[in-house]
């Protein structure tokens, strides 16, 4: 049977070294880095890392952004961040990321309870920001 429900494939950011982007989404966020080697071979445009099975971050260099020509005015718009990501983890990996977060001496936000979300309220929630500036959100419904 085939599963027609919509669902995210990826989201593009916008980082200066998709090199070390990679790093701190691996190692401060516990994301698996994509096609890593292939870009540092020169064989790939971009790295990537997994969120989960059906959807990745696209780490695209800055560079790039005078590239995006697929739609007229596309070239304009690229390189600007967009407000958030966010991303729904299970309690325990919530609290496992925040962990490592702090870890890395990445500043993180008080934790915010009832935000609404795509599946309601969460329970909990905070932001923090990559390397590159892009904001993050973490949340947890359960």
């Amino acid at each position: 049977m085939t599963d027609h429900t919509a669902r995210l494939d990826h989201v593009v950011l916008w980082v200066r070294d998709p090199v070390a982007a990679a790093g701190f989404f691996e190692e401060a966020v516990g994301l698996t880095p994509v096609r890593l080697a292939d870009f540092a071979a020169g064989e790939a445009p971009f790295p990537s890392v997994r969120v989960n099975e059906e959807t990745i971050l696209d780490l695209m260099p800055s560079a790039m952004a005078e590239r995006m020509t697929m739609l007229p005015g596309a070239a304009e718009a690229s390189g600007h961040p967009v407000n958030h990501v966010c991303l729904s983890l299970p309690a325990d990996d919530f609290d496992a990321l925040r962990s490592r977060l702090v870890e890395h001496s990445v500043p993180v936000t008080d934790l915010s309870h009832g935000s609404f979300g795509a599946r309601g309220p969460a329970k909990r929630s905070f932001y923090f920001r990559d390397p590159d500036g892009n904001i993050f959100e973490a949340r947890h419904y359960d």
